[in-house]
């Protein structure tokens, strides 16, 4: 499987209008891959889509595991997570995940801290202001942030430069920037050291990521 947005040091960005929908190894659950370096155990950031009734074989995750609910509802044998969930399952955790009325999630595998063991589930519930932005801080470990934000049409969002790794993901509305549209799935990577300014086009939501630029597996 070929590596897709694997350099670290450079921006990277899929809209849904280029989404490609891969099968997975066992055929029923489908794929957008984000970025990923390396064959099926892989650094990768995927859009993931469970039809109804489906199932994926029992693994474990050596490298961690982070997902957000985006649609319908994910489950596995430690609990039920509905449309708006965040999870971090640690290093060295494991289940085997199934969709009953199908669902889609965001996953990125084998990008925590090796001594990040706190797992976490969680909802992303943050109300959307009347204008400006707002945020709300779900997770942070050594350098690594993660939160959710809210804006209304017309505000201005700025990820600012510095020593970190930028990630963000469109939960629902558009954000623009540089003539690129982010609607609902949109998915954004700035590397360390530069910024990025952009434009909330329709009231929105979105998951946020500062990590530092450490050593990926």
């Amino acid at each position: 499987m070929p590596d897709i947005h694997d350099d670290f040091s450079r921006a990277a960005w899929l809209t849904p209008e280029q989404f490609r929908w891969v099968p997975s190894p066992g055929g029923e659950v489908e794929r957008v891959m984000l970025d990923r370096r390396g064959d099926e155990v892989a650094v990768a950031t995927s859009l993931v889509r469970y039809p109804p009734a489906s199932r994926f074989p029992a693994h474990r995750h050596p490298g961690g595991e982070e997902y957000l609910v985006l649609e319908g509802e994910f489950a596995d044998e430690h609990g039920r997570y509905p449309a708006g969930t965040y999870v971090r399952n640690p290093p060295g955790s494991g289940h085997a995940p199934f969709s009953d009325p199908g669902c889609v999630i965001w996953v990125k595998l084998r990008q925590f801290h090796p001594d990040d063991g706190q797992p976490l589930v969680t909802g992303i519930d943050l109300d959307r202001p009347q204008a400006g932005t707002a945020a709300r801080v779900l997770h942070a470990f050594s350098g690594e942030t993660v939160s959710v934000g809210a804006g209304a049409a017309g505000a201005e969002l700025t990820l600012p430069g510095g020593d970190w790794v930028q990630e963000l993901l469109v939960i629902d509305g558009i954000i623009g920037s540089g003539g690129h549209r982010f609607g609902p799935w949109g998915w954004l990577r700035v590397p360390a050291g530069e910024g990025m300014a952009l434009t909330i086009e329709q009231d929105a939501r979105w998951l946020h990521k500062t990590r530092p630029a450490f050593a990926l597996p």
